[in-house]
């Protein structure tokens, strides 16, 4: 979470407005990695040089961070080295007036771990989810994780998350927290009428600890005329 004061998260967040500067952001932070400005442009449709002004004051605000990628060719001619941009590492939240729900879930996942209570608390988060699924049965579950933050992409036959809603906790109780996250997916998912088994721990750095199987549409039934 950003130790920033609020109106530093909030004019930070305010650049954001303007719907050049939000496509590109959308850009990079969907990427998963490094962007270089032409093809953030190229995706964005403005020209390399709006692209870069707009990158560099979003990086100046914190949002994203930028370095430089060697180019792929070697030897004379090849080029200096590209800059590129991506994703900031800290976190940007505004609640007016100040809220800090971050510090009280701290204490209670401490709680939990004093009591030995992970069990326990898994079954409540699965039974969350579930409440959370039934109200969007039959939705799509990749609508149902991107509005809650997960950012979800297909890879490998796998539907991966690229973004973890709860980082700041799962740093401090990792095992805990990825644990009650998995019971939250697959209760999610029991809820929206889908095999809660296809959630499964599968940690990847700077990424979600669940991934989900992707189910491939069932083709037709070979014995019907």
């Amino acid at each position: 979470m950003s130790s920033e004061p609020v109106g530093g998260d909030l004019d930070a967040l305010a650049l954001l407005h303007d719907p050049v500067r939000r496509n590109l952001y959308d850009v990079v932070a969907s990427s998963g990695g490094d962007v270089g400005r032409g093809e953030a442009a190229e995706a964005a449709g403005v020209s390399r040089t709006l692209a870069g002004h707009h990158l560099d004051k979003l990086v100046e605000a914190g949002l994203l961070e930028s370095g430089f990628r060697r180019p792929d060719k070697r030897g004379p001619g090849s080029g200096r080295p590209a800059k590129v941009y991506r994703r900031a590492r800290g976190e940007r939240s505004v609640s007016l007036p100040p809220r800090d729900y971050a510090a009280l879930a701290s204490v209670l996942a401490d709680v939990v771990d004093r009591l030995g209570a992970e069990e326990q608390t898994e079954a409540v988060a699965r039974q969350a989810g579930a409440r959370l699924g039934a109200g969007r049965r039959g939705e799509p579950v990749e609508r149902v994780l991107r509005e809650r933050g997960y950012e979800p992409y297909a890879e490998g036959g796998r539907l991966r998350l690229r973004n973890c809603p709860f980082h700041v906790l799962a740093r401090e109780q990792p095992l805990l927290v990825c644990s009650m996250n998995l019971a939250l997916c697959q209760g999610l998912l029991e809820g929206l009428g889908d095999d809660p088994g296809r959630a499964v721990l599968d940690p990847r750095p700077d990424e979600c600890c669940v991934s989900l199987d992707v189910l491939e549409p069932e083709g037709p039934d070979e014995d019907l005329p």
